[in-house]
């Protein structure tokens, strides 16, 4: 294994295990406000791109559409959020939050956001920007790599 390959599976590891420890702890610092890390996700997204249709959410959240339709269905229960048809399309079901969900959501992301600085409050201003360089460009690689894999996939059928 070259030197490079060794550095790269070190930082490779690294960077999974503060990712794990980040998550836990923002989910830990979340239980506490009652909602489960998928609702939190649906509705920050509503608050930050307004009313949306079903489809869109799930790919924003990481969901698959079986588990954003029960988010979705869990949220309205709680009066989070409202479902209606798109007036355009009634195919398509646009989920919005209600004000209720809106007065639930904000100061919850408020302390969200405290609790993200708190976690990089170690790192100066341009750490935190070379970090966040460093990982769009390996999360474009990545992505690039993806598709030629998927396209070299394709080819083979």
């Amino acid at each position: 294994m070259s030197d490079n390959s060794s550095a790269s599976l070190h930082t490779w590891l690294v960077m999974m295990k503060a990712h794990q420890a980040i998550v836990r702890y923002i989910l830990a610092d979340l239980e506490e406000t009652g909602l489960g890390a998928s609702d939190f996700q649906v509705l920050e997204v509503l608050l930050h791109k307004g009313p949306l249709p079903v489809n869109v959410i799930g790919p924003k959240v990481n969901l698959t559409p079986g588990s954003i339709s029960v988010a979705v269905d869990r949220l309205v229960a709680k009066g989070l959020v409202s479902r209606v048809e798109s007036a355009s399309d009634r195919r398509i079901r646009m989920v919005e939050l209600t004000p209720h969900g809106k007065s639930v959501i904000k100061p919850i992301f408020k302390a969200h956001v405290a609790t993200i600085e708190k976690i990089f409050a170690k790192l100066s201003q341009k750490e935190i920007k070379q970090l966040e360089q460093s990982l769009r460009s390996i999360g474009l690689e990545a992505e690039e790599l993806l598709k030629h894999s998927d396209a070299e996939g394709q080819s083979k059928k």
